[in-house]
């Protein structure tokens, strides 16, 4: 792939930003929004040593948002196109404009209030291209892959090593003043090796993803690593039904603290879908539990200077010592229940969970050692959770481990129990951390949940 040059500069976008709302004003809309992006990638991936797949992509496109009608009783049409031509621009705030003028009001849509908007958005360095070639990415997958192939003689076969590389950057601004944009990257390299043959078959996985394609961890590294997690479930076993102390691997925690983050997001909570309804103010998880929600990290995966809307985003104690400090809001969210945006328009941003009780030496081994005798979980399969009630119940596959050791894997089991309950039972946070999605996690360990097997 050759060096990835932007078609259009900030300035240009920018410019056809400004272009569309003064179209807007034109037209007679009370308000409007406009998001302009452009971006390109490239993706492979590699299946026992031969290229599987080569997928490069450009894509430019416009969004508009009209407004129509005063504050708390406003109409809103959206419209979109992917031709920057001018004809194009005052066709498509046409066409939202049009659609407007048919939908129903609502007493919660508008632009955020001018306060909320981040007029200076500061640099975070979220940029980091990568001009690989296909040849070079190919090369990359492929040394990935031979290297769990190489660990040994019972990886039998694999479902590929990919290499994914973009890098983008866009413009949002509306008719209240702002107007922010900024480029930014994202590289991903993954393989999942098959260990094993016929009826004692095993496969896992295992990426290294960041902004910077020097942070990404080397390729051999992870083939090795997605090669030696297979290897380990061979011979699984099945475990009867029981009560023990669950220990959620880093990249499955990260799912705990995300069923957290929706069931306190705007959406469900003024739709009351949520097992956390009111929960504000209140213990929500074990005192030694806080989570830290910090935007402006420079280069992180999570970080952005503004929202989806242009509200500045800030760094905020959403639990602090177990007791939720903070909801996940946008505008409309927030106004839906008589509140403020918290700059979430999107979802949330570098969230951090720890706990009080985490020693520096607590890494992986240490946290089986707290598990004691128990279940670690290293994959859970279906959607088994109930927001609206907290019950969670989820096919699993892991090890059982016994005064602190690995006994062997276990599969075909469920872990059941209910949030609340599993939140206020988190006994300890490991040190062994891992990103996943913008959240930052370590293990952790649950004091009880209900295993059942046959």
């Amino acid at each position: 792939m050759s060096d990835p040059v932007f078609t259009h500069g900030q300035e240009q976008l920018q410019q056809l930003a400004q272009d569309v709302l003064r179209y807007a004003k034109e037209k007679g809309a009370s308000g409007a929004v406009v998001e302009i992006s452009e971006g390109s990638g490239l993706a492979v991936t590699v299946r026992k040593g031969k290229i599987e797949t080569i997928e490069q992509n450009k894509d430019k496109g416009i969004n508009v948002s009209i407004h129509l009608g005063e504050e708390r009783h406003i109409r809103r049409g959206n419209a979109s196109t992917s031709d920057f031509s001018e004809r194009s621009l005052r066709d498509t705030v046409e066409a939202a404009y049009n659609i407007a003028r048919f939908t129903a009001e609502d007493d919660c849509a508008g632009l955020p209030e001018a306060e909320m908007l981040e007029m200076e958005p500061r640099d975070l360095q979220l940029c980091y291209p990568w001009p690989i070639s296909t040849e070079e990415a190919v090369a990359i997958a492929t040394r990935c892959e031979a290297a769990a192939f190489d660990v040994d003689k019972r990886i039998t076969n694999s479902e590929g090593a990919s290499v994914y590389t973009e890098q983008s950057h866009f413009v949002l601004a509306n008719s209240r003043g702002f107007s922010g944009g900024y480029p930014y990257s994202r590289h991903t390299l993954s393989v999942a090796p098959i260990a094993g043959r016929g009826g004692n078959m095993q496969r896992d996985d295992w990426y290294t993803s960041a902004r910077d394609p020097r942070l990404l961890a080397e390729p051999e590294a992870v083939g090795r690593y997605a090669a030696e997690r297979a290897l380990a479930r061979l011979n699984a076993r099945k475990l009867g039904t029981r009560k023990c102390p669950v220990l959620f691997e880093a990249p499955l925690a990260a799912g705990l603290l995300g069923a957290f983050v929706q069931a306190v997001s705007g959406g469900a909570l003024y739709r009351k879908s949520s097992f956390l309804l009111d929960a504000l103010g209140k213990q929500v998880f074990a005192p030694h539990v806080q989570v830290l929600e910090d935007p402006h990290i420079p280069g992180a995966v999570g970080s952005a200077p503004f929202d989806e809307e242009g509200v500045r985003t800030r760094r905020r104690e959403v639990v602090r010592d177990g007791i939720v400090h903070g909801y996940f809001l946008s505008t409309y969210s927030a106004r839906k229940l008589g509140m403020q945006t918290t700059g979430n328009a999107g979802g949330a941003h570098n969230l951090a969970m720890t706990s009080l009780l985490t020693a520096p030496g607590d890494d992986f081994r240490a946290m089986l050692k707290k598990l004691g005798t128990g279940l670690l979980v290293t994959e859970l399969m279906g959607q088994g959770v109930n927001y609206v009630t907290g019950d969670y119940s989820r096919g699993a596959s892991g090890y059982w481990v016994e005064n602190g050791q690995i006994q062997y894997p276990v599969e075909e089991i469920t872990i059941a129990g209910n949030l609340k309950e599993m939140f206020r039972q988190i006994v300890g946070i490991g040190t062994d951390t891992v990103v996943r999605g913008g959240k930052v996690i370590g293990s952790v360990l649950v004091e009880n949940m209900t295993v059942a097997g046959n």
